[in-house]
């Protein structure tokens, strides 16, 4: 399901110009005097209330539970049955499967877990969306302004962020439902409409349904949305059962068209999320949609029956079967598909493959999505993936550059043998420029969103960590670099004891880098203790290599005059980059550290 992110005039326009449309040549009901000027305006603004209100709903549960949701999606997804079932849960909490879709997106890209589970996920994360159907259809209208009035309540005099985010959640719950009412009343009259009856009898055909809702599914980008505006038809009786199953089959082929517009321009991983959904909706539709008189005879079967009769039975009866079939229909195909997930895993792989090494030069986000922006706890973790994706790239050039001073002969990228160790390194450093300017254009954007002060403490924190990492890559490459043709002129190596001491040196720096990779991903304020101790222990283990180093100077050993200046700056770039390590501990710390 893609987020809602339409301004509400878009809303009020777009409703505007459907019954216009609908409704041309038509200046009055038949049935006295109500004025279609009005009817218009209730359910332009009912829509208007309706979708908000859904955002609404979803903003507050993904602040309430999204970092909770990410580390069971993270934690429990090793099996595709269980995936399938913690795919439900945490879409069915967070109230938006394409918020689950980036979790995933992130952890594959992240290597936290295959493609191949993550389909599990994603079949599950399609139940989890009819759980909003289900709700929708308890008609709760009469309840609405209760729960505005409860969850402004909490939103404005709560000072936990908790409860603030859970009466978000109430009170998005509660504008949905009253614009349900809005709308519910406006198209009342339309139950004596001749030509509205029949318009919608038509729907019945199960192309014609399925094209509506495809289309009406990709205008208001949100196939929960449209499946309650469905239900809402239903509930003044104007469709049936049979007219209300095609449309929701084409909401869920809508929902795809609408992924894969979101996917371009997005990793490949991304897109072959989007791809697994096409493939699974539109697979799911052509088995369903052959049956369908079938189909609506088994969910009348197994749903209420009421003792109303005429139009008023059908409005009873049919919101209920809708959701019925629209859960059965969701389950059923992720059943179906389950077993199959490694077959349709490697036909997307097929259909789009990995890039070659190659194209691994270049420098590229692997992580960063705008559209999650909106969603800090979200993007917050996307921004916090690929800041370790920095210290990883930093990790490599820092074990690299130092073997151009224990070796004369031609090297090259352990990763990339087209290209020389220098080259590597070189090119490292411009994804490292690349992603720090990316990173904090990201960061700056998810500060411009409404954030908790803890979210704003991790923003600001991420921003001087990438400082930092951007900085000990300018090192290496604008300084060392250098220093190794300085080094290979002097046609001498260091002494026994200096190579041992910048071999011993070098190795406790990578540490400490790789030490910060694992304290910023766990935010783990012991380890980052243990960096800033270290920092200053190796402060002072530099000062004794130096005073030993002069030592040796002083002997007039010959290897130490000759290497003299390279070996000092050497050694001080080092101590540089373990200072700059220590100040990295420090950002961690504060940021682990927070209320």
């Amino acid at each position: 399901m893609k987020q809602i992110r339409l301004p509400l005039t878009t809303v009020f326009i777009s409703s505007i110009l459907m019954l216009n449309l609908l409704f041309a040549g038509s200046s009055s009901m038949s049935s006295g005097g109500f004025s279609w000027a009005t009817l218009i305006m209730t359910l332009a603004g009912g829509l208007a209330f309706f979708l908000y209100g859904m955002e609404k709903m979803s903003e507050g549960m993904k602040k309430s539970a999204g970092d909770r949701m990410r580390n069971i999606l993270s934690a429990l997804t090793n099996n595709r049955v269980v995936g399938m079932f913690v795919g439900a849960f945490v879409t069915m909490v967070i109230q938006s499967s394409s918020a689950t879709t980036v979790m995933l997106v992130s952890f594959v890209q992240a290597q936290l877990m295959t493609f191949v589970q993550s389909l599990g996920v994603i079949l599950g994360a399609d139940i989890g969306t009819t759980v909003t159907a289900q709700l929708v259809a308890f008609k709760l209208t009469d309840y609405a302004l209760i729960m505005i009035a409860v969850g402004f309540a909490l939103t404005m005099f709560s000072k936990k962020d908790s409860t603030k985010y859970m009466g978000e959640a109430i009170l998005g719950f509660g504008i949905l439902f009253f614009g349900m009412k809005l709308m519910s009343d406006a198209m009342r009259p339309l139950r004596t409409f001749q030509p509205f009856i029949d318009l919608l009898k038509g729907l019945e055909n199960p192309a014609l349904g399925l094209l509506v809702g495809t289309l009406f599914t990709a205008l208001v980008q949100s196939s929960s949305a449209f499946t309650g505006i469905v239900i809402v038809l239903a509930q003044q009786g104007l469709l049936t059962l049979d007219a209300g199953i095609p449309l929701v089959m084409g909401a869920n082929i809508g929902t795809c068209i609408t992924a894969g517009l979101a996917s371009i321009g997005t990793s490949r991983e991304a897109k072959r999320v989007a791809i697994a959904h096409v493939m699974f909706k539109v697979g799911g539709v052509l088995l369903f949609i052959f049956w369908i008189p079938t189909f609506s005879e088994i969910i009348r079967s197994i749903s209420p029956i009421s003792s109303e009769i005429g139009i008023d039975k059908l409005a009873a009866e049919t919101p209920r079967q809708i959701a019925n079939a629209h859960t059965i229909f969701n389950v059923s195909l992720a059943l179906f598909f389950l077993p199959f997930t490694t077959f349709f895993a490697n036909t997307i792989m097929k259909i789009y493959p990995e890039k070659g090494k190659e194209k691994g030069i270049q420098p590229v986000t692997w992580h960063l999505d705008d559209k999650a922006v909106s969603t800090p706890v979200l993007a917050i973790d996307l921004a916090r993936n690929e800041v370790s994706r920095m210290s990883t790239i930093l990790g490599r050039m820092l074990t690299s550059v130092i073997k151009p001073f224990k070796s004369n002969e031609p090297l090259v990228d352990e990763i990339y043998p087209q290209l020389s160790l220098v080259e590597g390194i070189e090119m490292r450093e411009e994804k490292l420029d690349f992603l720090e300017e990316r990173i904090v254009l990201y960061l700056r954007k998810i500060g411009r969103q409404e954030l908790s002060d803890n979210q704003i403490q991790e923003v600001y924190g991420m921003m001087s960590i990438v400082n930092d990492i951007e900085s000990i890559g300018d090192i290496l490459e604008k300084n060392m670099i250098p220093l190794v043709a300085k080094k290979s002129a002097l046609k001498m190596d260091f002494s026994e004891e200096g190579k041992e001491e910048i071999d011993i040196y070098h190795t406790k720096v990578c540490k400490q880098v790789s030490r910060l990779k694992e304290a910023f991903s766990e935010l783990d304020l012991e380890l980052a203790k243990r960096i800033m101790a270290k920092e200053e222990k190796y402060t002072n283990l530099e000062t004794l290599y130096r005073t030993r180093h002069l030592e040796r100077l002083h002997d007039e050993r010959e290897e130490s005059i000759q290497t003299h200046e390279v070996h000092m700056e050497l050694m001080d770039l080092l101590k540089q980059i373990n200072v700059y390590t220590g100040n990295i501990a420090k950002t961690i710390h504060s940021m682990g550290t927070r209320d």
